[in-house]
């Protein structure tokens, strides 16, 4: 299936998207923010379009899902383990000290043992409401199960940089770049074996093993492309420039654009604060809702600007902000439990971020350069990428010092380039609309799969 973003202007795009009134769509995702949230703009846009959009989910998620007034089936039969809660459902995660023994820990107990739970689940569910299709995240890990034991096609939503195995890249989850010379793609080629055979052996083993204890066939795949090769289509949430040039990218991937979070018409007044008027340099950081630890990127930033021109807007997400403002009453910090980054980032020179994925995506539509902390849960990955495309600054650390942020704020807002970079990104955004990409594909796939019954039918009747 061609791109057609490539072939189709925006009008043709909506003219060519042809979704029958009630066509039962059921979203899923692993249970984390970064997974369900870019997928709330699309369910509400099927749902615009006439389509019957459900949910299955975790009940940390329901009560987002009621205010889109969606119905939502709850995990029954699944562990309900998401970020929030990981270290109290699995308290011995808290023995894994390194980066890589947390991630081979989480592929395993977070994500794999959970996929024939999901199953479960789904086929109870399918009894209820038959879903024609089935979208999700790219780590649910359903979706083989989906496509091959109940027979629905599959869109997988990336919600994270594209973690396909490629031959010019070194090996994903790990946060390294590519290199463009003889002797590094020899180490990357070399990186790549030791991550298969030895560094994610054991979660590739587990998944392997469920998959075919169910009679479904794993392929050779690592454990990051099992998934990507086992959806109809996987919708790439970004766009190609900011994303490592690949000669051998799958068939099934597509770029859609930056997929952002729904979000409601806003009712009364945009924030605003006076202050914006007096400092001439403004400094946005938050490190999202779920890290709930101000001491890791709030806390050095506040430190790092404190009485000074510089005007700090910080946001907490709820953890900490009475304490954080008796710390730091000086007239050039602003400190919120929330704001709305539409409100907020067009004031900002910089925007500074433990790197999750839709905050970064947001921050470049908004113009933003950056200066990213973030290690775990991907963010590593999400970091590196800001660096190499010289859109921001990469700590590489979660906890930064006060004197390393500040060093680096000062050199982002000094060099031009990020922001020329980060122009350029953003006018590359402006060539997608990935409501209507979703919506495009989500029609054609189910075109194919209407045809391919036809023939079937057809060809049953011949014999």
């Amino acid at each position: 299936m061609k791109a057609p973003h490539n072939t189709l202007s925006y009008t043709e795009l909506i003219a060519n998207t042809h979704l029958q009134p009630g066509t039962k769509i059921l979203f899923a995702h692993f249970p984390g923010d970064g997974h369900f949230n870019p997928l709330t703009g699309l369910a509400v846009h099927l749902k615009a379009l006439g389509c019957d959009v459900r949910w299955y989910t975790s009940p940390h998620y329901a009560g987002k899902i009621k205010k889109m007034d969606m119905p939502y089936y709850l995990f029954d039969k699944a562990v309900d383990v998401h970020a929030s809660n990981i270290e109290q459902v699995f308290p011995e995660r808290a023995k894994c000290k390194s980066q890589v023994s947390k991630l081979k820990f989480d592929m395993i107990h977070a994500f794999v043992l959970r996929s024939p739970e999901y199953y479960e689940d789904l086929r109870e569910l399918k009894r209820t409401f038959n879903f024609g299709i089935m979208i999700c995240d790219n780590t649910f890990g359903a979706i083989p199960f989906v496509r091959e034991k109940l027979h629905v096609p599959v869109i997988a939503i990336s919600i994270v940089p594209l973690v396909e195995t490629s031959r010019d890249l070194p090996p994903a989850g790990l946060g390294l770049t590519p290199s463009g010379s003889y002797l590094g793609r020899r180490r990357q080629d070399l990186l790549r074996y030791l991550a298969d055979k030895f560094l994610f052996a054991r979660p590739v083993k587990v998944m392997q093993a469920i998959l075919r204890s169910y009679g479904i066939d794993p392929g050779k795949w690592n454990i990051f492309d099992i998934l990507l090769k086992k959806a109809d289509l996987v919708l790439q949430s970004g766009v190609p420039g900011f994303e490592y040039r690949r000669s051998d990218m799958g068939a099934n991937i597509h770029f859609i654009g930056p997929l952002l979070p729904y979000a409601p018409k806003q009712k009364g007044p945009r924030w605003y604060d006076k202050r914006l008027t007096r400092y001439k340099k403004v400094v946005l950081v938050t490190q999202g809702t779920v890290e709930k630890d101000p001491s890791k990127l709030l806390e050095p930033t506040l430190e790092a600007f404190k009485n000074t021109d510089t005007l700090v807007i910080a946001t907490t997400g709820g953890s900490g902000t009475t304490k954080l403002r008796e710390l730091y009453p000086w007239d050039n910090i602003l400190i919120e439990d929330f704001i709305p980054f539409d409100d907020v980032m067009p004031y900002a020179d910089v925007y500074v971020t433990n790197g999750g994925y839709g905050g970064v995506l947001l921050g470049i539509q908004n113009s933003l350069p950056l200066v990213v902390a973030g290690v775990h849960e991907g963010k590593n990955e999400i970091c590196a990428r800001v660096d190499y495309f010289r859109l921001g600054i990469n700590l590489e650390t979660e906890t930064p010092s006060p004197q390393k942020l500040k060093a680096a704020v000062e050199n982002v807002m000094a060099d031009q380039q990020y922001k020329i970079n980060v122009a350029l990104l953003k006018e590359e955004f402006t060539h997608y609309h990935p409501d209507e990409l979703c919506a495009y594909y989500v029609s054609e796939l189910l075109r194919e799969k209407t045809k391919k019954a036809l023939l079937r039918a057809k060809l049953l009747q011949e014999v």
